[in-house]
This record gives structure tokens, sequence and C-alpha cells, in this order.
């Protein structure tokens, strides 16, 4: 017989999977749309849902099936593929909203629950741990590419159909939405974070994310040592590549160069520039300072609309 502290513990990881599930299931959809499916979680009390581009692809309208027997009619709000997010509304009434938490404050090994409808099963529930943070994910729409950053890797088993689903914490808070199936026992979800509220928000109002274009690609990179101290921190982002004719070769940046503050705050990761990219960097200054061959230089970089040709 397993010791009583093995039992107690097996007992307790078991509530607290009941218990998210239990409390977030109701939340989330199986979403049929054109000839695709997935799933697709209820964020706010007037029939908005959150899912993935890749489900919505290029449709208009769909059906969300709720664990309950639920069926309503949903329309295609807005999509952006450079974060694999869509929004889609429904008319009719919907079971109330899912909470929304902060991926930030994710750590490895913390319990998660996936909540979603592979295969078309609705209200399917697997659970795991996130098995990494700061995975990075490859997008691409039309000629334009980026990397979603910050993705959250997890072992919660997740399917085909389980796209657009729910990654939540033991609070039952939502903190990613699935995305992809990288390979057995891998599954990343796109983090809900300051940014992605800022998609969201965009994909609601404008039925779609305008970005600012810079031309780099950066990867992390540490702080030589005698900055540390000064800075206050050990990461900036390392340019690899800056693309020919781009608002950031105009500029005079060069590869090599280690950005350190953009729009003079801090660059660490890239999160911390792409954030900055958003409608209001559009055609207006964006100060760079970068440490080049030992030495700090500032340069002014003219940002451009992303443009998905």
């Amino acid at each position: 017989m397993k010791p009583t502290s093995d039992a107690d513990a097996l007992d307790a990881y078991s509530a607290v999977v009941t218990r998210v599930a239990a409390e977030l299931t109701p939340h989330v959809a199986s979403l049929q749309i054109g000839r695709g499916s997935g799933s697709a979680v209820v964020f706010t009390g007037d029939g908005y849902l959150l899912t993935n581009a890749h489900v919505v692809r290029d449709q208009y309208s769909g059906t969300a099936l709720f664990s309950d027997g639920t069926q309503a009619r949903v329309d295609v709000v807005g999509t952006d593929p450079l974060s694999d997010l869509a929004v889609v509304r429904s008319s009719s009434t919907t079971p109330g909203p899912a909470v929304l938490g902060d991926a930030d404050q994710l750590r490895v090994g913390q319990l998660v629950v996936a909540v979603g409808s592979p295969l078309g099963m609705a209200g399917s529930v697997t659970a795991g741990v996130v098995s990494g943070l700061g995975r990075s994910l490859p997008v691409r729409s039309g000629s334009a590419a980026r990397v979603i950053e910050d993705v959250i890797q997890t072992d919660a088993a997740l399917n085909p159909g389980n796209s657009g689903g729910a990654l939540a914490d033991a609070r039952s808070h939502v903190v990613g939405i699935n995305t992809a199936v990288a390979g057995a026992g891998l599954g990343l979800a796109v983090p809900i974070n300051a940014t992605t509220h800022r998609i969201i928000a965009a994909l609601m109002h404008d039925g779609r994310v305008r970005r600012a274009y810079l031309g780099l690609v950066s990867v992390p990179s540490p702080v030589p040592a005698p900055l540390v101290e000064r800075l206050r921190r050990r990461t900036a982002m390392r340019v690899v590549q800056v693309v020919p004719g781009s608002p950031a070769d105009a500029a005079g940046v060069k590869a090599g160069d280690l950005v350190l503050t953009a729009g003079r705050r801090p660059v660490d990761d890239a999160q911390s520039l792409q954030r900055l990219l958003f409608t209001e960097s559009i055609g207006a200054d964006l100060p760079l300072t970068v440490l080049r061959n030992g030495a700090m230089v500032d340069v002014i970089a003219l940002p451009t609309e992303l443009v998905d040709r």
C-alpha cells in the first residue's frame, strides 16, 4: 500500500483538476467553422469568444456547441494570423465568460489544465505541467512573418480540435490559448498577457491588428558584464539580421548591435520590443539605444506599417 502522504498528494492533485474542469468546461465551446473545427473560449459577458486564427482561416461564420448542449451561431469579428488569435461573436445567449489570467506569472513545473474539443469531443479535459516558457512559434501571413514569443509549452495532452481551447492554471484562470501540437507529448499555447490583451482589443474594435515594422531579426543575448550593474539587467536583444531598405536599415542599425532600449524603455526580450510595435508607432520616431563595438549608439527609427501581402 502506498504511504498516506502519497495518497493525499494524489487526492489533492485530482481535486484541483476536477475543480478547474468543472469551473472552466462550461465556458469552452466546440467550434465548427467551414470544413474545419476547433475550440473557442467565451471571454466576455456579451458573447465574444477567443480562438485561433488557423481555426477560423478565411471563414465568416460557424457554430459553437457547448458542453451543456447550447448551440450558437458565431460570426468572425477579426483574425490575426501573426499571433494565431481570432475573435468570434455570438448574437444569441452563451454561457458566461471565463476569467483571463496572466501567463507572465507562470513558472515551469506549475500545474495546468487544458480544456477543448479534440476530435470534436466537446468538454474534454487533460492535465499536466508547464514544461517550458519563452518558447518561440514561427507564424506567417502572406509574405509577412514573425515569431510568437513567450509561447507556453505543456505536456498536457493536446490533439486535433484542441486548438483555440483554454489552458488554465489552478485558479481556473485562462493563461493560454492552445495553438499547436508540435510532437508527441508536446503542446504549445499562445500566452494571455499584456500584449495579447492589446491584440484582442484591436480585433474586437477594428477586426484586425495594425503593426509597426522595423525590419530586424534579434535574439536574446547576455549584456556584457561591465554593464550589468549599470543597466540592472543581464539580457538584451542581439540583432542578427537587418532587412535591406527597412526602417531599421535606414536608421543605421547594424547586424551585431545589442539593442538596449527602444522608445526609451529597456529591451530584455522579444516581447519588450514587439509590444511597442503597434498602431501608435507607425510613422512615429522610435529612439533606439544599441551597444556597438563597446560604445552606446543612439539612433532614431521611423517604423512603417507591416503590410500583409
